[in-house]
């Protein structure tokens, strides 16, 4: 299990996500910041908009993709 923050993922606070691999963290950032929406947290908007970009268009976000999966794998296993 490793562990990253939403500020990691480039949002706005340090909720802690925890998984087996960056797929499962990158997975739950998305749930917590369509939540943080729902609940009218103005703070989580931008980082929101800019995961729901990214959902739309894949290619041009494989950047992104590629720079979190690389610093999950850096990461001490907790």
């Amino acid at each position: 299990m490793k562990t990253m923050s939403c500020r990691d993922l480039g949002g706005p606070c340090d909720l802690e996500h925890r998984g087996e691999n960056a797929d499962e963290i990158i997975k739950a950032q998305d749930r917590h910041l369509k939540e943080a929406e729902q609940a009218g947290d103005a703070t989580h908007q931008e980082a929101r908009d800019a995961m729901k970009s990214r959902w739309r268009h894949p290619r041009k976000s494989m950047g992104w993709y590629r720079d979190t999966k690389a610093a999950f794998e850096r990461l001490p296993v907790s």
